[in-house]
């Protein structure tokens, strides 16, 4: 249960700090005093989206702290789950920054939203006035079946593998796409690849036909350049050479007298034999250079065929040729494959429907189960509540399966004798909603194991005697729950353990909403104004702690 709550920082709250008690707690106050901003606060700590524009001083942070009693509660798998460390005193904080960002803390340990959900989802649950319109719609009536069946285990494996089926189905309907559009570029992705596997393309061969080319096409003119070389190194008549041979003599004469020069003749005759060997060499490869037509033609053909493909596929070498190859080769293979993973993903999408529609079976047969005994529960309270000639169904019907599983769920009510039941939202006046929702929350409260619930003004549309009779089993729940109940009605103020009051206070520069607990004498003032006004008579209060005493 809630133990303590810390407000700091947030709308018209500079500083709110209350200790609710055990069994049923009451809140009252005008309207616009702050009470739904002490919600909007707390719906901080169920994981509610946080605007820095919330802050009361916008250069401090914001601080909403709620400490919470789990003794006797059995929440410790939950914290589990979540890789968190528990105790029977749990604290959970959040906190917005001047910047408007958000930090989450369970007992000082940081946490996401999504675990903070979870987690404060188990500790409290909150009646907005929101709430009772959405009872008339389908998806919140089918929350209330799984809720009072214990469908969460059922619920999560089904859509588990709903999932699944649906993942399977979009993986066949992709695969069925891209094998309509593969099978129209077979023949023509078939006959490109053709075209490049019979040219038996090589790696590097656009290389070195190039090379070759150009030799041949060049051939006259390279063997007289390499001539002219090899006369001018090499000649009878006079050449490098013979310079060269008569320089190394006159450098051997020379060392003979002084025999350090003889450094000089080396290097001479070193040179001399590097320059007979690159005689040779030009002598050699001037031999190589020939004069093929043929080849010539051959090569030139060749190219061609190279530089046809390369502007064909739009690309600038035969590397990249051969990877367009390579690539077409794996395409024309998954299509003549695309039968077989046709096959395979169909029988894939056909068992995960299968195994989702048997799970989807067993959470039918668990919500149609519970269906009689919920309306026996809820007409014997609406009853009790002052609708004696109710009558309250559910039709579950089989849809197609969606997300939350092939039942549609509708709430049928009639509020007079003699008039058929019709869907909830459009028979059910506003007080009827209230008291419905209040028979709701009251069946399955015991259901969910929540410590705290809190209810905003539940009771709009009531009065008089149903009043005191929606006081009464608020009372009985909070011997089992902790509740937390805002409220205009003093029959259900007045049967409270404990009674805040919120107010505006305007002594300071600043307006600001604050909450203090009553004492018995200020309680008393405060149900009379309840009942007769700012300036009640003394049989008025006499009233009121009379309705005090005997709740």
């Amino acid at each position: 249960m809630l133990s303590n709550l810390l407000i700091k920082n947030y709308a018209l709250i500079k500083q709110l700090e209350m200790s609710p008690d055990p069994g049923l707690n009451i809140i009252t106050g005008e309207t616009g005093a702050g009470k739904s901003i002490m919600l909007g606060a707390i719906g901080l700590l169920l994981g509610n989206r946080a605007d820095a524009k919330s802050l009361y001083d916008p250069t401090e942070k914001c601080i909403i702290e709620g400490s919470f009693n789990l003794a006797g509660y059995d929440m410790e798998p939950n914290f589990d789950e979540e890789n968190l460390d528990f105790s029977d005193e749990c604290i959970v904080r959040r906190e917005i920054s001047v910047a408007g960002k958000s930090r989450a803390f369970i007992n000082d340990t940081p946490v996401n939203l999504e675990t903070l959900r979870k987690i404060s989802s188990q500790l409290l649950d909150i009646h907005s006035q929101h709430d009772s319109i959405m009872l008339g719609t389908n998806e919140f009536q089918l929350q209330v079946v799984d809720s009072f069946a214990g469908n969460t285990e059922l619920l999560q494996d089904y859509q588990l593998r709903f999932q699944e089926y649906k993942n399977a189905v979009r993986s066949l309907e992709g695969l069925q796409k891209n094998a309509a559009q593969l099978r129209r570029e077979f023949d023509f992705d078939q006959f490109l690849y053709q075209e490049l596997n019979n040219a038996s393309l090589q790696s590097g061969e656009q290389e070195n036909l190039e090379q070759e080319i150009t030799i041949l096409e060049n051939a006259v003119e390279i063997r007289e350049r390499l001539q002219l070389a090899h006369t001018y190194l090499d000649n009878p008549e006079g050449s490098i050479l013979d310079l060269l041979k008569n320089a190394v003599g006159a450098l051997a004469q020379a060392s003979r007298m002084v025999p350090a020069y003889d450094s000089l003749r080396l290097r001479a005759q070193s040179s001399l034999i590097e320059l007979r060997d690159l005689a040779d060499e030009i002598d050699g490869v001037n031999a190589t250079v020939e004069l093929d037509h043929t080849r010539t033609e051959i090569v030139r053909e060749r190219l061609d065929l190279i530089y046809l493909l390369l502007k064909k596929h739009q690309v600038n070498h035969v590397d990249e040729l051969l990877r367009i190859e390579n690539m077409l080769g794996e395409k024309l293979n998954t299509v003549l494959n695309l039968d077989e993973d046709l096959i395979k993903a169909q029988k894939l999408a056909e068992k995960t429907r299968e195994s989702m529609l048997k799970s989807a079976q067993k959470l039918s047969a668990r919500r149609q189960q519970v269906t009689k005994q919920i309306e026996k529960l809820i007409l014997e309270r609406l009853i009790e509540l002052g609708i004696p000639n109710a009558t309250f169904s559910i039709r579950i019907s089989e849809i197609t399966p969606s997300p939350n599983g092939i039942d549609s769920v509708i709430f049928l009510f009639s509020g007079n004798k003699g008039i058929s039941p019709q869907e909830l939202k459009q028979v059910a006046s506003g007080g009827e909603f209230s008291r419905l929702m209040m028979v709701i929350k009251y069946i399955l409260a015991d259901k969910r194991k929540l410590p705290t619930i809190i209810f905003d003004e539940i009771d709009t549309g009531v009065s008089g005697e149903i009043a005191k009779k929606m006081a009464r089993m608020m009372h009985n729940m909070s011997s089992n729950h902790q509740i937390i109940a805002i409220t205009h009605l003093h029959q259900i103020a007045s049967s409270g353990n404990a009674h805040y009051f919120v107010y505006k206070d305007h002594s300071s520069e600043r307006t600001v909403s604050k909450i203090k607990k009553l004492s018995s004498d200020e309680r008393v003032m405060e149900i009379a104004q309840m009942i007769g006004g700012h300036n009640p008579s003394e049989s008025v209060i006499h009233n009121a702690r009379e309705m005090i005493l005997n709740n």
